[in-house]
């Protein structure tokens, strides 16, 4: 067995609550002088993991930029995620996946299974086919003590009208937070700070419109894990990490993509490190 998503989690914490997205949009190859090619995909990809070095202990490559480029942009994914695993790095693999039955339980093969093609630690998916579809996936992530990061509120303006949607007693968002919560203690296999059931949660949302103030069940001391996009590019402030996310601060991975990148991939360093160190002070 791989060392737990859960002890990982805790590891890479040691270090900083900071993680970097690997986004390759095609845009972003072009403006770094990197070839709009399979090449230029991987020749980006590996001189980021170069660039970050110890700076940070998780990362989070999103999928679709490599699916775009077809079998061979896949083939330079699984070359990706070895290497970042090789460097004792936490992967999050941003795929969003979800679906129902054996279609679900193809995805959970494919990312999370001992025989995955995919070398990663924890895995996104989305939940509005119903949290209850998600049950394959959860089943091999608790299996393999692997990672899931459930989509509860997100940050485009599209998912407003869905996620703001009152049930009986609360918001969908919440709602799904709810079930995902009470998943992270019901599967946890072993005691550690973390469960292997997570939340993505936009740090630019006002989390109380959607009744997320608290994500925690209460009289628990098992850590709900929580992935917080929206960080840099998108407008939200890690000097404002403990005040966007309040109690729950402390289970939150800050991640932060293209900004990253802002001063091209030579300056990839020094930005992480201001960032690793405006997170530090935010959070002391």
């Amino acid at each position: 067995m791989p060392e737990s998503f859960s002890k990982k989690l805790e590891t890479a914490f040691s270090s900083s609550q900071l993680c970097v997205g690997i986004d390759p949009h095609r845009e972003l190859l072009a403006e770094n002088n990197y070839d709009v090619s399979v090449a230029g995909l991987e020749s980006f990809s590996m001189d980021l993991l170069d660039r970050l070095g110890n700076l940070v202990k998780i990362v989070k490559p999103q999928i679709s930029f490599y699916e775009s480029f077809g079998s061979k942009g896949f083939a330079v994914l699984e070359r990706v995620l070895v290497e970042a695993s090789n460097r004792d790095l936490l992967v999050i693999a941003d795929a969003k996946r979800g679906d129902i039955g054996t279609t679900m339980q193809a995805y959970a093969d494919a990312w999370l299974a001992k025989d995955a093609p995919f070398l990663t630690d924890a895995l996104t998916v989305s939940p509005y086919l119903g949290v209850g579809s998600l049950a394959p996936a959860i089943a091999v992530a608790v299996e393999r003590g692997k990672g899931l990061f459930v989509l509860s509120a997100t940050s485009n303006k599209e998912g407003k009208d869905i996620q703001l949607a009152r049930g009986k007693e609360t918001t969908v968002a919440n709602q799904v937070a709810s079930e995902v919560a009470e998943l992270n203690q019901v599967t946890a296999t072993a005691r550690g700070r973390f469960g292997n059931i997570g939340l993505v949660v936009g740090a630019t949302l006002d989390r109380e419109k959607y009744e997320l103030g608290s994500i925690n069940v209460a009289a628990s001391d098992l850590l709900i894990p929580i992935l917080a996009p929206g960080f840099g590019a998108q407008g939200a402030l890690l000097s404002q990490a403990r005040m966007i996310f309040g109690t729950n601060a402390a289970n939150v991975i800050y991640s932060v993509s293209r900004s990253a990148l802002r001063d091209g991939m030579a300056g990839v360093q020094s930005v992480v490190s201001r960032d690793v160190a405006e997170l530090a002070e935010a959070l002391a």
